[in-house]
Order: C-alpha cells, then structure tokens, then sequence
C-alpha cells in the first residue's frame, strides 16, 4: 500500500512528520528506522496500538499478546504498527481510588495520540477505567479509533461452587463479619477465584463497559465478552487490525459514527445487560468528549422500563463466560431490537441492528427471552428531591424490592473513616430499618468519588440475619457490588449539597416509584442548617499536584465527573512546528 490509502485530496496526517525531505523530515523518518520496512515512510498509515497492559493492572497484562495480533492485521492491510504504551489503571491496586485518575489518564493518552505522528489508532483496555480513558482520549482527538477489550477471566470454583470475581468477596466477606464462614475458609477461597488472564468475570463495570461499548458502536460487533483465554479473542483483534487501515481509507472516525442514536442504544443495553451503575459516569463523559447532549435523566427515560435479560452476578447467578457460551450480546441486542435505534453506526460502518436476525440464545437460563425477563424492569432509575436535587442513581435490579419504598431513621456518617471507626460499635444507635448515610466520598470530597456506596453492615445486624438496607452516599459502588444503594448523590455533600446538612435522627424517604430521594423535613429548616462541620473538615483539600487540579475542576457525577477544560475536543491538529 502506498498513499493511496485515504480518500481524494486527504493526505495522511504522518505525512506532517515523514513526508518532507528537509532536516526535520530525516530525523523524523531516521529515529524510527529500526527494522521497519524500507517503503515504512511512503504513505503507509501510522497505526498507534495504545495498550493499557501493566504488571499493576493485572486485568489488562496479556494485552501484550493482543497488540501482536493487532500488529499482523495491520501489516496486512498495508499499515504500520506502532506499539502506544499508555496510563494504566489497576482497580484493585491504586490508592486512593482509581477514578480519581480516569480524567488524567484520558487526557494523557488524547496528548500523545496528537503530538505524535499517528493516522488512526487502535485502543486495548479491559479493567474498568481503562476502556473509559481511552474512548474518552479518542473522541477528544478525533483520529480513526477501534476499540478491542481484553475480555473477562473463566470462572474460578472453590468446593464445587463457581465463584464471582468481586461479588463473591462481597458476599463471603460479610459472611466472615456474620460469623457464618469461618477466616480460614474465605482465605482458602482466595487462590481459587481468579482462574485465568482477563478481567472481573460478573457484570462488574469492566464486563459493563466493554459490552456496552460495543452497544455504542465502538467495538467491532460481536467481539464483546469474548473470554479473554479464547483464541477467537485474538482473531477479533486481527481484523482490528485490519479495520482500522480500512477507516482511515474511509475517514471513518468517533464523531462520524458516534451519534445520539448510539447513546441511546447503550443505554438499552446497559438495563438489558443489568450493567454497573459506574457505565452512567463513563458514558456522560465521553457524550461531553463528542459534544452530544446526553443527561442523567436519560438513563432513566430510555432504560428503567427495559427488562433484565442477563442472569448474571451480581444480579443473578451464572458468570461472564456463561454469557459468551449462551450466545453473547448480541443475543440479548436481538431481544431488544425493537428498543434500539436502527440508525445508529458502528465503527466498521454498517448499523448495530445489521445480522441481529442470525442472533440466537444457545441458553434460556443465562439469557432470558424478551417475553419471560429475568425483572420485568431493572434499568437505572434516577431519583431527586431535597437530599439529591441534581438526581442519584438506584440499580433496583441489584436492590431488594421490600427496600425499594422506605421510610427510615438516618445514621450518618461524616467520611469513610468515620464509617470504619463506628459501623461495628456495638453500641452503634440503628437497626434494620435505619438508613445508612455517607457522606464526602464524592469527585471533590474524597477526591476522586470510590466505590464505598455499598456501604458494611454492621456486625450486630449481620449477626441478626440482616443482608441489606437502604444505604445513601455521594461515592459510587463497585459494578459486582449490590444491595438497595442509592448512589452519586448529586451535588455531593463537598460542592455544597443537601447531603452535608442531614443529620443522625431525621427520617430519609426512598420511593423509587415515584422516584424521589428526600429527608422528611422542611426545605426552608434543612436550607437554614449548616454543614455538618465534622463532614467540611474531612473533605479533601490537596495542596499540590494532580488532586489540586482534579479537586478546583472537576464537575459533578450527574455530568460524568470529567473535568471542566476537558470536555469537547481539540482534533487532532498541532498548532505548532515540531523542533
């Protein structure tokens, strides 16, 4: 392939690099002979492997196997790979929480996809902030992108059960604090449960966003799920490869097939998927990245009415590679056709709804039919009032319907380690009917909004039988965590709201029906009060670096917690001369 690759009178932006026969040009072209063919710089496309594979994110460490079969596609189709390490974010290992680096990671990755001489890019992620961070990077910079996820892990068993990655230490660890399991049983459990390479193997946020990227439009169709250790996985990422030459020749790139539509399909598959409540923040972010209009209240508008198909943990039983075995998402797409939006593209060019008829369910038990759900509807709901102006967010198919209409006394708390130092005081004033209510773990509070919404029961409850209450808090929750969680409060408590006025005492109502979260005082005395000034003195107030910068601009959860200069785009254009 030569220079023709690209449409009429459209130059290859590498071209700016290795097209000119001066001094800069010999250095440019020079520094990258290092086995590259000898015709690497006549016009072949530059193709960026941006891969997140890091020994801290070990979710994402056989994404090395898939760049080389990326790699191939692309010398197929007549490009030029070129290895992008990129910032990597390990959910289970960086401190304080990993989204406090989603923003950062996003934008590092958009500056190198423009300061380097890259024609289109081909984007590896797989735990959960790493699929976020790069399709928000390549909607910003707007050069042909493909997403390839890196694909769930094979179910781990331990005494003949399977076991779910996350929900499953959830579940075992509050049996421990219960005194039912023994500390010797749930250490044995620890080998056994992550099996293979890959990510979470429930429908945490990173099976989420992987499927319900391929819903938007950005993963090649029918790709999504494939368990990590399957061949076909690296198959898929081959044809990526070739893809992605093919899209330049096309100009085919995120703000050409990333639409309203596609957000609208997401969204449907995301309540169909029983998808982690997480997906609302990445999926705002990335609408604010391609300037398209896309609220929190669509979430609940297009998808709580959608019936939950997918019998998975946490919301169900079986697991990711159960899913990919019963006939994948695209099973499930061809259940909801008629929710989708037909016009909506993908990133090979043909509409998401194209071939779903050749769709088939292999198992009823993992995939329910559309006639017979798993939860007739168990979408996202979004619920507002006087403690949530801005709205928060409940995952009723993830909550115990009993819970789902309650009225119960508040007990606070003014930070996480508030909660730690108190939730299993014995003398602790609640019981089953109390609502739990934690405070400053929002994007500014903590900094960077962790996943504790899910909050402990204390051990006295646990010990009574008690496996759930209402829980409230401006923070997020892990996708393989459940209960009746109310969640992303919005404003959070450090940006001003409501949240930081409740007290221990006041009666909290939760109707999720009529979708309003309120405590049952008047709004003139709750506006009268003062922030609790415990709550104020514990919210986050960094002096240096990225948290300063994150704390002073990033906006609230109800508009995807990315950070106010970073929403919209700066294409791919450098405006100055490289030296």
């Amino acid at each position: 392939m030569t220079g023709d690759s690209r449409p009429a009178g459209c130059p290859l932006r590498s071209a700016q690099w290795y097209g000119e026969q001066d001094r800069n040009g010999y250095i440019h072209r020079a520094w990258m002979r290092r086995g590259v063919p000898a015709d690497a710089f006549d016009g072949r496309p530059q193709i960026a492997i941006a891969n997140t594979a890091a020994g801290f994110t070990p979710c994402n460490a056989h994404l090395d196997e898939l760049s080389a079969s990326v790699s191939n596609g692309v010398y197929e189709a007549g490009g030029i790979p070129v290895d992008l390490p990129v910032v990597s974010l390990g959910e289970t290992n960086v401190r304080p929480t990993a989204m406090l680096w989603r923003n950062m990671a996003a934008m590092a990755i958009e500056e190198m996809l423009r300061a380097n001489p890259i024609d289109a890019v081909v984007l590896l992620g797989g735990c959960d902030k790493t699929i976020p961070s790069l399709t928000m990077a390549a909607a910003s910079v707007d050069l042909p992108a493909v997403v390839v996820p890196g694909g769930p892990m094979l179910t781990g068993h331990f005494r003949g059960a399977p076991l779910g990655c996350g929900t499953d230490v959830w579940r075992l660890g509050e049996e421990v604090r219960a005194g039912t399991l023994s500390q010797e049983d749930f250490s044995a459990s620890e080998s056994a449960m992550i099996r293979s390479k890959g990510h979470c193997n429930t429908m945490g946020t990173a099976s989420t966003m992987a499927l319900v990227t391929e819903a938007l439009g950005f993963i090649p169709r029918g790709v999504a799920g494939t368990p990590a250790p399957d061949a076909r996985l690296l198959q898929a990422s081959h044809e990526a490869g070739r893809l992605v030459v093919d899209m330049i020749t096309q100009d085919r790139r995120p703000s050409t097939f990333l639409t309203k539509a596609s957000f609208h399909n997401a969204i449907v598959a995301l309540a169909a998927i029983g998808g982690s409540s997480n997906a609302v923040v990445h999926l705002l972010a990335l609408a604010g990245r391609l300037g398209i209009e896309v609220s929190i209240d669509d979430f609940d508008r297009i998808g709580s009415r959608v019936p939950l198909l997918v019998n998975l943990q946490p919301a169900g039983k079986h697991l990711m590679d159960d899913l990919f075995r019963a006939g994948g998402l695209r099973a499930v797409l061809r259940e909801v056709r008629d929710l989708l939006d037909p016009e909506a593209l993908t990133v090979d060019g043909r509409p998401l709804v194209e071939g779903l008829e050749d769709a088939a369910i292999w198992d009823t038990e993992v995939i329910a039919p559309f006639d017979t759900p798993v939860q007739a509807e168990a979408g996202l709901v979004v619920v507002r009032g006087n403690l949530a102006p801005d709205g928060a967010l409940v995952k009723p198919s993830a909550a115990s319907p009993r819970l789902l209409n309650h009225r119960g006394r508040a007990v606070v708390f003014d930070s996480i380690e508030d909660f730690h130092s108190r939730v299993d005081d014995p003398d602790l004033d609640i019981d089953a009917d109390s609502v739990m209510i934690l405070r400053g773990c929002g994007p500014k509070g903590y900094p960077g909004m962790p996943e504790v919404s899910n909050m402990p029961l204390p051990r006295k409850l646990l010990e009574q039988g008690v496996r759930d209450m209402v829980r409230i808090c401006d923070g997020r929750m892990s996708g393989t965590a459940y209960g009746t969680v109310v969640l992303h409060v919005s404003p959070e408590a450090a940006a001003g709201g409501p949240l930081a006025k409740v007290r221990t005492g006041d009666w909290v109502i939760l109707d999720v029906e009529n979708r309003l979260l309120a405590v049952d005082i008047a709004d003139e005395e709750l506006n009268a009060r003062e922030p609790s000034p415990a709550a104020v003195a514990a919210f986050a107030n960094p002096k240096r670096g990225w948290e300063r910068l994150y704390v002073d601009h990033v906006q609230q959860a109800h508009t995807g917690a990315d950070l106010d200069f970073l929403v919209g785009s700066s294409g791919s254009e450098v405006s100055r001369e490289s030296h």
